[in-house]
């Protein structure tokens, strides 16, 4: 990587704003790395439940699905839909947001599972294996909220990791080693000045001290 730096006047206020930045930098770095930590320590504890409630739910579904299935090789697709659709058995969702390190995330709540073992339709239109389906569907419909409130947390979790260690690394890697080499240039540069201030200043001593000492030579 190429050396970069900042352009700016080599002057001593400068110089101790950069600095100042520079100090500034270092700890805003040293910030996006914690709460990047932080964000990881979140989102693995989250893939890693996600991972286990879908090889808990997967095969459940299986089952429900495959009860479906038969059920609709035998059922009108009419009352078959009527009967997935009908507002019975589940209760609704709460949603709120919870903040975790600055991340908005969602929280979903079941509110109640009333009429978990009713159906909406007759017995004399009741089919086992549709029954099967929608009472399976009805036992996983908490934890499938909850797998769904999971999966855009981490969705959620992932896009800030990604823009917190983007930021981060542009502090690390750019801004960082540009003030660096700035200041270190302008620290040169003054330093180049003042001993050229001296000398020159030298020079002009120098030059009073054999001109008295040439008058005194000729009093």
């Amino acid at each position: 990587m190429a050396t970069t730096f900042i352009k700016v006047n080599p002057t001593r206020i400068n110089l101790l704003r950069l600095k100042r930045e520079l100090k500034t930098a270092k700890r805003g770095h040293k910030l996006l790395k914690d709460k990047r930590d932080g964000l990881m320590r979140e989102f693995m504890g989250r893939v890693r439940e996600v991972k286990e409630l879908r090889a808990r739910l997967n095969p459940e579904l299986i089952r429900a699905f495959t009860a479906y299935a038969s059920a609709s090789a035998i059922m009108n697709p009419t009352k078959l839909g009527n009967a997935f659709r009908a507002k019975r058995g589940a209760g609704g969702v709460e949603t709120s947001v919870r903040n975790v390190m600055s991340v908005s995330l969602p929280s979903f709540r079941v509110k109640d599972t009333n009429g978990e073992h009713s159906f909406p339709y007759g017995y004399l239109e009741s089919y086992g294996n549709l029954d099967a389906a929608i009472l399976r569907l009805r036992s996983l419909y908490t934890d499938l909220v909850r797998l769904a409130e999971l999966e855009s947390a981490v969705e959620r979790l992932a896009r800030e990791i990604e823009q917190t260690r983007r930021r981060a690394s542009a502090l690390e890697h750019f801004r960082i080693p540009a003030l660096q080499n700035t200041i270190k240039a302008i620290t040169l540069r003054l330093d180049e000045q003042a001993r050229d201030a001296l000398v020159s200043t030298m020079r002009v001593k120098a030059n009073i001290i054999n001109q008295e000492n040439h008058i005194k030579a000729y009093a």
